[in-house]
């Protein structure tokens, strides 16, 4: 593509004096891999963005999009309904842990955060607890773009350019630790305690005044931060006994990444909302998605009148019809190829290959955990995030797609990666950290 050709398009989290420069461009997808505009294959590292799950071109899921715009392209979902959306939610809450009863859809995680924030204030609130409105984030998450998810979220960059943001929100300390925790496989052993700064800031702020705490059961966007040993259990505990709503964002971890169908299973801890994306669709169309436990509507009904509309809110694209088919055709490839327990059962061999980086140039840090795992390089100083760039751009260039954010690589193959396709990866990516400057 001429330069000209790619300046109108202001690109999202991107250098993009830098990208329309030198452009990766992708052209086509199929399965594990991509084609780039020079007519190459590149093994997909990612999943897409951690969204593609089943991987590309799935001709179940393209033909159920297909049958849909031509039958029902568009439903309003105010007021009206369209059987998708029904048998979508019944779908969503039969897969996932019980404890749950209702589904409210919106069209991005970062949509799904904001309705999971207001929810949770306006649950308080419906239930005579109108004090309880401040937002308890933690440091080095990720959740989303609106102003509730970067006010809960804690990565300062993404967050200095935007003003004062929500009033009231506090973050807990994150976990990562590489003098305590560098290169464990699965959970950390130490940091279950810095769950503990939840008391202080019940103690600080009063428990009365605190609706919700959102955390990433792992989290994703900010380098694969594995939560310690019990320090989930400690958050519920601690939100259970101060009767704070614990929301679990679960847009990475959802729908087979760690082996199972949510963190939730996995870990065993069971919050009140989930928040959920990428995934649900294997990213063919938008989609984002709360998850609400027992008790929840039910509040929001014993409060309205018979006449009143329980919750204001919602998006003009709440459970389109091409998003729920999508979502329906993507939860059966899901169970008719066992694709998170196939997930599961690699998982020990793609920790095996990720440890295999740990004596590499430059390598700090390994850390890993279902169909998923990160490098940390050390970084060059005064030049934070160059390593990381680098190697994003030569591993492009070998037919490897990877994520950086500053210098960690993030890796999270589709689920349907081979032990082949495995050794591939990780021998251009070891290649690669061979080159680093």
């Amino acid at each position: 593509m001429q330069t000209q050709q790619l300046e109108a398009f202001w690109m999202p989290f991107t250098n993009n004096r830098a990208f329309k420069a030198n452009p990766r461009i992708l052209v086509a997808a199929k399965d594990m891999y991509y084609t780039s505009a020079d007519g190459r294959q590149i093994l997909d590292g990612t999943a897409g963005l951690w969204c593609v799950n089943a991987g590309h071109g799935r001709q179940k899921i393209v033909e159920a999009v297909q049958k849909q715009v031509a039958e029902l392209d568009y439903a309003p979902p105010f007021r009206m309904g369209h059987p998708g959306s029904f048998e979508l939610a019944e779908r969503l809450i039969a897969l996932f842990p019980e404890g749950f009863d209702r589904v409210f859809f919106g069209n991005s995680g970062s949509e799904a955060v904001e309705s999971a924030l207001k929810i949770a204030i306006a649950y308080h609130r419906v239930r005579g607890e109108a004090s309880r409105t401040r937002l308890i984030g933690r440091e080095r998450g990720y959740h989303g773009v609106g102003f509730g998810g970067i006010s809960v979220g804690g990565m300062a960059n993404n967050r200095k350019f935007f003003g004062s943001l929500l009033p009231g929100t506090d973050h807990l300390p994150h976990t990562h630790n590489l003098e305590k925790n560098a290169f464990s496989k699965g959970q950390p052993q130490w940091g279950a305690h810095l769950a503990d700064e939840l008391e202080r800031m019940v103690k600080l702020h009063d428990p009365s005044t605190i609706a919700a705490v959102i955390v990433e059961p792992v989290a994703g966007s900010t380098g694969v931060l594995v939560p310690p040993m019990g320090y989930l259990e400690r958050l519920r505990e601690l939100c259970t006994q101060y009767g704070i709503l614990l929301i679990f964002d679960e847009v990475i971890t959802a729908f087979g990444r760690l082996g199972a169908t949510c963190a939730t299973e996995y870990f065993n801890v069971v919050p009140d909302l989930i928040t959920m994306a990428k995934g649900i669709t294997n990213a063919t169309v938008p989609m984002g998605a709360v998850l609400t436990r027992k008790g929840i509507y039910d509040a929001f009904v014993a409060a309205a009148s018979e006449r009143a509309m329980e919750l204001p809110h919602g998006y003009t694209y709440s459970g389109h019809p091409l998003a729920c088919a999508a979502a329906l055709a993507t939860l059966d490839v899901y169970q008719e190829e066992g694709l998170f327990d196939r997930a599961k059962e690699l998982a020990p061999y793609w920790q095996k290959c990720a440890h295999h980086l740990k004596d590499l140039p430059h390598v700090i840090d390994v850390r890993n955990i279902g169909l998923v795992a990160a490098v940390e390089f050390e970084s060059i100083p005064d030049r934070i995030g160059d390593r990381g760039t680098f190697c994003l751009q030569r591993c492009f260039e070998k037919g490897l797609m990877v994520r950086a954010t500053g210098d960690i690589i993030a890796l999270s193959p589709p689920l349907i990666i081979t032990k082949e396709q495995i050794d591939r990866l990780f021998a251009i990516f070891a290649e690669t950290i061979q080159e680093l400057p």
